[in-house]
């Protein structure tokens, strides 16, 4: 990803590294003349910002497209409304939708000359055939002359009314009705076009963010690409899974065209087609033409390339070779092209990453932490507070991967700016999504619901809270575990109290902004913020934020740069912080679409081999079956993505957990938790990858090196440890304890007194 050399809040280096003169205690550059050297470095800077626009345009007009799109539909919804309360007519019965188009004037005839009809009707009737022809074969209708009279005069008022309402919405629709009718017909269509065309709109985001993100070498994968074979390793690999990808999908439509049955959406198929084959041409130029290495780097060895190839294709290529064993070339093209049978997953997951970009360029999280800081609260209790700040959007964002890649980069530079270490901080931005999956309105519960009749949302969001409740507390404990004793002294209350109430003033024109888009939404669209309508509303929340922050500083309003978190790097205007905020969500949505495409067919391989159906069906105790179950859905979250692993473990692990007495709330409550652990453990640690995505594999670095030297096991491997450990004894917890409390007399005892 193109980096840019920002003016605030971090200092720019120069060529070969050298620094440029800026203040090092504040974070902010130096008040003295520019130097003539600095010339080159802002056209450097101009050129990047040049090549930043031209890789994220395409990404931000399809997000501000997918936000216009869907804001368009809750208009043209509410205009609707609007509609019927300003022309529609309860005591006439007339109804907005009847003003929608005009209408032609019927063409019956409302006034006929009914003698005359029966006239005709009688010479119709002794004009009739005779008994030998055939047409007498068939028996006439009994019908009177004056039924036939009386169904004439039916028809006639029958007509007589259509004419009377045709007048009645001609009447209606004035100059006002067509005007009010263009703006809404103007939003239906916008509505109607993103409806239609939603899928296209998915593929082309994938295209462009795969394509960007593969050109920068920016996959998640087990350590990042450093060495020259590192390079060639990925482009090979890369290349092999294009390949596979690219045939899957011809088969597939050779396949289809063959039986004669033809695709509903032949577009789509193609556009799959065209993605791949531009992968393949990009790795095959990258392998032939690999980037630069300085000299001090070296070749590296193939082991430590071999840990570079991304996990995507890792899972290509297992499960391609799976599908071309079995004789089904097209399986991995369907169960990849299956992600976008629900675009709104992929475009809301797109719409959270940018929003969290975005989130990161404003001073709402400096705002915030400067409530706190005259208090003196250590690193850990802090840390804490931050985390359960963040445990709210991610039960709005569903899943803990797409908070980490959202704000991930944001916890660890506030905790690293309150004194925390880098270990730590590591650790925890790891685990920051792992908190709030279990509270409502999380995406993962409602699909567990959607799919589970034996569970509703309302069991598993309660005591999702209990979980949610233990496992911060766990964290807190373990934050504090063999801590260095604290030395300073805490601050006298009252000086810290009106300290904090100095810095209320500034928030609160950010709380008002905030307060004022759901204001807006919710009186004026009939909308409010939900786990559906978060990805459209939370955007423009962040958008807005954003250019009120930046009218403030051209203002000269705000909080001093000097006591702002130095290790946060914002641009100094609102169309660069919106490119900047872009150019990250593109290489981060890349690699994690790529991920989670690939996971859904190593799930089709899980699935189809039916590995899941070789566990046993009953076990000699509850205690048993759990014990499996859990060490099963840990194994499970190591490799695949949430959404793809609960299908899959509803169709195949949820009927063992029944069928040995283990409650489908106790289960599902299980299934978060160890889903969560999984994501944190290795091999794969899905939560520590994009932790180091976001965070730059520079720092974790750092963060090692820091610790090396270290005789405490701990202390060394604090990232992995404090995260996976305390997240292993909550599954420990949350698995048995009703287990244990089941069996236990007074416990039982206590359940019904409370639960009658």
């Amino acid at each position: 990803m193109l980096r840019v050399a920002r003016r605030h809040n971090f200092p720019r280096m120069g060529g070969k590294g050298r620094l440029l003169q800026s203040d090092a205690t504040s974070g902010h550059r130096a008040l003295h003349p520019r130097p003539p050297m600095q010339d080159a470095s802002d056209r450097l800077r101009q050129t990047r910002s040049a090549a930043e626009w031209l890789t994220s345009l395409p990404t931000l007009l399809l997000l501000l497209l997918v936000l216009l799109i869907g804001t368009g539909e809750l208009v043209h919804s509410r205009f609707l409304q609007i509609g019927q309360a300003l022309f529609g007519d309860r005591m006439e019965q007339v109804q907005y939708y009847a003003l929608r188009e005009e209408t032609r004037r019927p063409t019956c005839n409302p006034q006929p000359d009914i003698d005359a009809e029966v006239q005709r009707w009688r010479h119709s009737l002794s004009q009739e055939a005779s008994p030998d022809s055939v047409e007498g074969l068939v028996p006439s209708p009994s019908l009177t002359e004056a039924e036939y009279r009386q169904s004439l005069q039916q028809a006639a008022a029958l007509c007589q009314d259509k004419i009377r309402r045709h007048e009645q919405i001609q009447a209606r629709i004035t100059p006002e009705v067509r005007a009010f009718r263009a703006v809404e017909q103007g939003f239906f269509s916008l509505f109607q076009f993103g409806t239609e065309h939603r899928t296209m709109i998915v593929l082309l985001m994938m295209a462009i963010t795969l394509l960007i993100t593969s050109t920068s070498y920016q996959h998640i994968s087990l350590v990042p690409p450093r060495f020259q074979r590192d390079y060639r390793a990925q482009a090979l690999s890369m290349l092999l899974a294009g390949l596979a990808l690219l045939w899957s999908n011809i088969r597939y439509l050779q396949i289809a065209q063959a039986s004669g049955v033809p695709l509903d959406r032949p577009e789509q198929q193609l556009a799959w087609i065209g993605l791949f084959a531009a992968l393949v041409a990009i790795s095959a130029w990258q392998l032939r033409k690999p980037p630069a290495v300085e000299h001090t780097e070296g070749l590296g060895t193939w082991g430590h390339a071999l840990q570079t190839v991304p996990l995507g294709s890792w899972m290509t290529l297992i499960a391609a070779s799976y599908y071309e064993a079995k004789g089904h070339p097209s399986g991995l093209a369907i169960y990849v092209s299956s992600l976008t049978e629900i675009p709104s997953l992929t475009l809301h997951l797109a719409l959270f990453i940018w929003c969290g970009m975005l989130f990161k360029q404003s001073r709402m999280i400096d705002l915030f932490m400067n409530l706190l800081r005259p208090w003196q609260l250590s690193p850990e209790t802090l840390t804490y507070f931050i985390l359960l700040a963040a445990a709210i959007p991610t039960a709005y964002t569903g899943g803990s991967g797409a908070f980490v890649m959202a704000a991930g980069v944001i916890i660890y530079h506030e905790i690293r700016a309150l004194g925390g270490s880098r270990q730590y901080a590591l650790g925890a931005t790891a685990m920051s999504g792992s908190l709030g999956v279990v509270l409502s309105p999380s995406l993962i519960v409602m699909s567990i619901v959607a799919i589970n009749n034996e569970v509703t949302s309302a069991e598993l969001f309660h005591w999702g809270s209990w979980v949610f409740l233990m496992t911060s507390t766990l964290f807190f404990l373990a934050s504090h575990w063999r801590k260095p004793p604290r030395t300073s002294t805490w601050p006298a209350f009252w000086p810290a109290l009106q300290a904090s109430g100095r810095e209320i003033p500034p928030i609160l024109s950010h709380v008002a902004v905030v307060t004022a888009v759901l204001g807006f939404y919710r009186v004026v669209l009939d909308t409010q913020l939900t786990e559906t309508s978060a990805a459209l509303i939370m955007p423009v929340i962040m958008l807005l934020v954003v250019a009120f922050d930046q009218l403030m500083r051209s203002q000269g309003i705000g909080v001093d740069p000097r006591r702002m978190a130095t290790l946060m790097r914002r641009e100094n205007s609102f169309p660069a912080s919106v490119r900047v905020a872009t150019s990250e969500t593109v290489v981060h949505l890349g690699g994690y679409i790529y991920l989670i495409l690939l996971s859904q067919a190593l799930g089709g391989v899980i699935e189809r081999s039916e590995l899941m159906h070789w566990a046993p069906n009953h076990f000699d105790s509850a205690w048993a079956a759990m014990a499996f179950l859990a060490a099963t859905l840990v194994f499970l979250g190591m490799f695949m993505e949430p959404l793809g692993a609960i299908f899959l473990v509803s169709g195949s692990l949820a009927p063992v957990a029944y069928a040995n007495g283990i409650d489908p709330v106790h289960f599902w409550m299980m299934v978060l938790v160890a889903f969560e652990l999984g994501y944190l453990l290795p091999p794969v640690a899905l939560n520590q990858l994009l932790a180091r995505q976001v965070v730059g594999p520079d720092r974790i670095d750092r963060a090692d090196a820091e610790v090396a030297h270290q005789s405490s096991f701990y202390r060394r491997h604090e990232r992995w440890l404090l995260p996976g450990g305390v997240m292993t004894l909550s599954l420990l917890i949350v698995a048995f304890v009703p287990l244990w409390l089941r069996e236990t007399p007074w416990a039982q005892a206590l359940w019904l007194k409370v639960h009658p």
